[in-house]
């Protein structure tokens, strides 16, 4: 039995169509804000982490920016208390990744 011979018995009054769905994607796009966001370098357990925080907008485009950065850098990281925390020392990377999306960045902390 086919799989859509055991749809048809599931579902006898469905009309197969051929047609694709007209499906829309938004572009969603981020907040742009005034102040700058802060990018700073830390130690946490002996561990370079950094840490971008200043970000004015909602805490779900912050979540985005920061599941795409870490994917552009292929590195592990966090979303936590209003701020991005990222393993290793990436500020310079982070920065131009940044600056690419229109944001403004200061370098903090060595």
């Amino acid at each position: 039995m086919d799989f859509k011979d055991q749809l048809k018995n599931l579902f006898p009054d469905h009309i197969e169509s051929n047609e694709p769905e007209d499906v829309q994607q938004e572009d969603h796009v981020l907040y742009i804000q005034k102040e700058p966001m802060i990018c700073k370098f830390e130690k946490r357990k002996g561990k370079a982490t950094t840490i971008i925080e200043g970000y004015q907008g909602s805490d779900e485009d912050f979540k985005i920016l920061a599941k795409e950065i870490k994917t552009k850098l292929s590195v592990g990281g966090t979303f936590k208390d209003d701020s991005i925390i990222i393993q290793g020392d990436y500020r310079d990377k982070i920065m131009a990744i940044l600056k690419e999306k229109g944001f403004k960045t200061k370098r903090v902390g060595g």
